[in-house]
């Protein structure tokens, strides 16, 4: 099988989140058949909805379409290291991989800060795969966080 990068669609949301005036950040909700079953970027400030992080908006459209709370064989593709509610929303799911662009060394829960996968109590643990797409993640963070300061 060859590996299949799903990163520019999650740019594209990230974009899109940017564009609304959310902190862009987008993911990309894969099937274990390579189908794109949901896409969504940050939505915190439009929803009123501190958990309406990307990671999430998927996860909940992805089961939703599935009828199940699980997402076994599922890929997740972030344009940002997910924080640490996300990772716990992952791991929960049952997602077999996380890929992600950008480190957040201020906000993460994967490889920095509190690094959820790796604590006793986390009962699932996905692959993770780091800096897919990074400079492009980090572009899109550097320059809306540059339009606020």
């Amino acid at each position: 099988m060859v590996f299949r990068s799903y990163m520019d669609q999650a740019l594209e949301e990230a974009r899109a989140a940017a564009d609304r005036g959310e902190v862009p950040v987008g993911a990309v909700l894969v099937s274990p058949e390579g189908e794109v079953v949901a896409r969504a970027g940050n939505r915190t400030r439009e929803l009123n909805d501190p958990t309406a992080h990307a990671e999430v908006l998927v996860i909940r459209e992805g089961c939703a379409a599935l009828g199940s709370e699980r997402l076994p064989g599922y890929d997740l593709y972030v344009t940002l290291e997910p924080c640490p509610m996300c990772a716990t929303a992952l791991s929960v799911a049952r997602i077999a991989r996380v890929y992600y662009g950008a480190a957040d060394p201020k906000s993460g829960g994967v490889a920095q800060g509190p690094r959820i996968f790796s604590h006793p109590q986390c009962h699932h643990v996905p692959e993770v795969y780091d800096g897919i797409a990074t400079p492009q993640s980090e572009a899109l963070l550097k320059e809306f966080f540059a339009g606020r300061r």
